[in-house]
């Protein structure tokens, strides 16, 4: 019998729901991270791992890219980050007689959160195909099965090679670097599903894809735009430096269409205030907009301003940094003339004084940071919304000075590194001319697919082959159901994986898991023990190793994985030296420093506590690598979402005791729900309009164009104060209302924050 692990799933009688709270962490949290911590890992590997968390020689937590401050306490690490690493470095292993005991089949009908709970990965196993098993191989067995899968196809593009954000960057270097030499340039990844519309607005408006403030501007500002986010619960560390920059003097103004705890009040545990005080109310003013309005709501305060330069010529526009440093203005200025008021005010939700307001607290400061998340660029017009974004930051020259700037929060530890590192399917020729001259081989340069295409791909049969390194992507991506369908039609699927997930029981005709060491993880190979780099949201780049012994002496790393698959798919007499590389990361990173622009000397620059920072024209120099060379302001067509009668526009979100796919509870806290997930918020005025109550149970409908309803069954109403006519439900569950062919103009993300839906109750 497999020592699986007992896991007890709440019946939906079981699930409770609570007022919301109206703040966040205090002692709750530390009680609830130690908690969590001691009993997964037990007191001494709980303190072994939690003291070297997100320390500048340390460990970097893989749960979210929030920068390190300059001055790191010594509980540096939020509840979520303890969540994190206590999920990963659980001793629990999955023993070899599991896989004779759940057939595929059995793991299909097992939850996201059961799955994760049955602990590490340790052996590699194989799925032949026909079998509804899994069963041990060797690792030369798993090697020589890929590399003669991958050999055997017509062509190159006949694969496709994803990557999840918690790659270190000399993974995701060799990675991309055997992609290419395979062939393919198709290296779909999973910024493509949630940061794609900043990479793209940012790219084409200011020449760099990336935050263009450092972690002390958010001291220095006087105002703080938060749009589209809840960091309370997806990146926790960040209330501490808005805690800082309310305790200089800065206004915090909070944009989104639910309230969220952790924008409401803060209580830091660190600090007296916070552990018996009323903590630190954080946003000055909260637009509760609806979804999808804050395009509206941008253009309609771009004008104010343009407005207010107009009734004081001279003295609200930063006239010398837009003569000096943009172009647009006057086709900006036309446009937003034409503005119809009436059309913002039904966008948005919004009243002319509360829309006002933030107008007149832009006026008033002299520094301005804008930050947004997936609540900006999950929409059909998030490229857009993030170009409003910049012009409005622009017109006042509020880019690259200290205390102001563009700041998107990235989510996974080093989703923007494994971007730098190549992991694109769309990567310049700069980049690919600079890999052909260090490695003497040919790139390919047709673009590959993004992570929506070789979805569509796998259904016209033209994927055969799926590589996962990390990720979730059947659980992570739109339209659950036809993702399955597609991933299903492929011949072979390989996850690299710690721990089980959805995506280990939706595989191709046959299926590898290969099991892999951790962030936790020490890495030990042929020349010593080693560390890798990962680079944060304000592209500083440090290093991260671990300090547990391995769980099991057979893991492999992943550069392990990946060098040890290109030896077995392209041989050892070629021009890269892949064993090289596995025994010693020096000499990844030596290479990197010739590939790379930012990493030179990269070996010895990453050995300097701290790490370093990447260069950022915008940020540094107010220089901007566009086409033009300058910054551009941009028109953009407003296009409100439409929703018709009866109906409700539903975006997903996440739990308070999840990441990404991961689930570490049942529970919500801070929105009060426990036992349970299979719930959909709903403002209470509209649940009266739709004749529901709160917990009537209902099936979830979503419309798109002339197709078949999508549907989710048998959800709990819960009445909540969402913005009017707007609805939400967690992620991943809800992937499946937003169809795959719902995407951002220009970035193909899919767009999972304006679903319209309707509520049926069931009978």
């Amino acid at each position: 019998m497999a020592r699986t692990r007992r896991v007890t799933e709440p019946t939906p009688d079981q699930l409770t729901v609570n007022p919301p709270q109206t703040h966040s962490v205090g002692l709750p949290a530390v009680a609830n991270a130690m908690t969590y911590a001691l009993e997964g890992m037990g007191p001494a590997r709980a303190l072994k791992v939690l003291s070297h968390l997100n320390q500048k020689d340390g460990l970097d937590c893989m749960s979210c890219a929030w920068p390190d401050p300059g001055h790191t306490g010594r509980a540096e690490f939020c509840e979520n980050g303890a969540r994190a690493v206590t999920w990963e470095a659980n001793p629990l292993t999955v023993p070899t007689t599991f896989w004779a005991e759940h057939s595929v089949t059995d793991l299909l009908g097992r939850s996201e959160y059961w799955l994760g709970q049955q602990g590490r990965l340790v052996a590699p196993v194989h799925k032949p195909a026909g079998s509804d098993h899994y069963v041990p191989v060797s690792w030369a067995e798993a090697f020589a099965l890929v590399a003669d899968r991958l050999r055997g196809l017509d062509s190159p593009d006949q694969a496709a090679f994803y990557t999840s954000g918690r790659t270190a960057n000399e993974t995701a270097f060799v990675y991309q670097l055997f992609v290419r030499a395979f062939g393919t340039n198709n290296l779909p990844d999973c910024s493509n599903m949630c940061h794609e519309s900043t990479g793209v607005a940012m790219g084409e408006t200011l020449g760099i894809g990336k935050s263009t403030i450092a972690y002390d501007d958010f001291a220095q500002a006087d105002l703080v735009i938060v749009m589209g986010q809840n960091p309370g619960t997806n990146h926790p560390r960040m209330l501490t430096a808005l805690e800082g920059a309310k305790r200089q003097g800065a206004a915090i103004v909070a944009v989104n269409p639910l309230p969220e705890a952790g924008l409401r009040r803060y209580k830091n545990p660190q600090t007296v205030r916070g552990t018996v005080g009323r903590g630190t109310e954080l946003a000055d003013q909260f637009l509760q907009i609806r979804s999808g309005g804050d395009m509206a709501l941008l253009q309609w305060v771009s004008k104010r301003v343009l407005e207010a330069e107009q009734r004081r010529p001279g003295t609200v526009l930063d006239h010398e940094f837009l003569a000096q440093h943009t172009a647009g203005l006057d086709e900006l200025r036309a446009h937003l003339a034409a503005l119809d008021e009436q059309e913002v005010l039904a966008a948005t939700g919004l009243t002319v004084a509360e829309m006002d307001e933030l107008a007149d607290r832009y006026l008033a400061a002299e520094r301005v940071i804008i930050t947004w998340a997936m609540g900006i660029t999950q929409h059909r017009k998030g490229v857009d919304t993030i170009k409003e974004i910049v012009n409005l930051l622009l017109l006042r020259g509020n880019i690259g000075k200290p205390g102001a700037g563009a700041s998107p929060i990235r989510g996974h530890s080093n989703v923007q590194g494994d971007r730098t590192m190549g992991i694109w399917e769309r990567m310049p020729d700069r980049f690919l001319d600079a890999l052909a001259a260090e490695f003497s081989f040919s790139p390919p340069r047709a673009h590959g697919l993004d992570s929506v295409q070789s979805i569509q791909a796998m259904q016209r049969g033209e994927i055969k082959v799926w590589f996962a390194l990390g990720g979730n992507l059947v659980a992570a991506i739109s339209d659950t159901a036809a993702a399955e369908a597609a991933m299903r039609g492929t011949d072979l699927t390989v996850q690299v994986s710690t721990k089980l997930n959805r995506s280990h029981a939706v595989t191709g005709a046959e299926a590898l898991i290969l099991p892999t060491l951790g962030r936790t993880d020490v890495d030990l190979q042929a020349s010593g023990p080693q560390f890798v780099s990962v680079e944060n949201t304000v592209c500083a780049v440090h290093a991260t190793h671990g300090p547990l012994a391995p769980p099991s002496d057979a893991l492999l790393s992943e550069i392990s994985i990946v060098t040890r698959l290109a030896r077995a798919v392209l041989g050892d007499d070629g021009p890269i030296d892949w064993a090289g590389f596995e025994s010693d990361y020096d000499t990844i990173r030596s290479s990197i420093s010739r590939v790379v622009p930012g990493f030179e000397d990269f070996n010895e620059r990453i050995r300097v506590k701290g790490g370093f920072v990447l260069p950022n024209g915008p940020r540094d120099s107010r220089t901007f690598p566009t086409a033009t060379g300058k910054a551009m302001l941009t028109v953009n067509e407003l296009v409100p979402v439409e929703c018709p009668p009866g109906r409700l526009i539903l975006q997903t979100i996440r739990s308070h005791d999840q990441f990404n796919t991961t689930m570490y509870s049942l529970n919500d806290r801070y929105r009060g729900i426990r036992h349970g997930r299979d719930v959909v918020f709903v403002n209470p005025d509209d649940l009266r309009d739709l004749g529901l109550a709160d917990g009537d149970r209902v099936d979830v409908f979503s419309e798109w164009r002339d197709e078949p309803d999508r549907e989710l069954r048998d959800l709990r109403v819960v009445s909540y104060p969402t913005s009017r006519g707007c609805a939400a439900a967690y992620f991943p569950e809800a992937n499946a209302l937003v169809p795959l062919d719902s995407t951002a103009i220009g970035s193909n993300t899919p767009v999972s924050k304006a679903v319209i839906v309707r509520l049926e109750r069931r009978g």
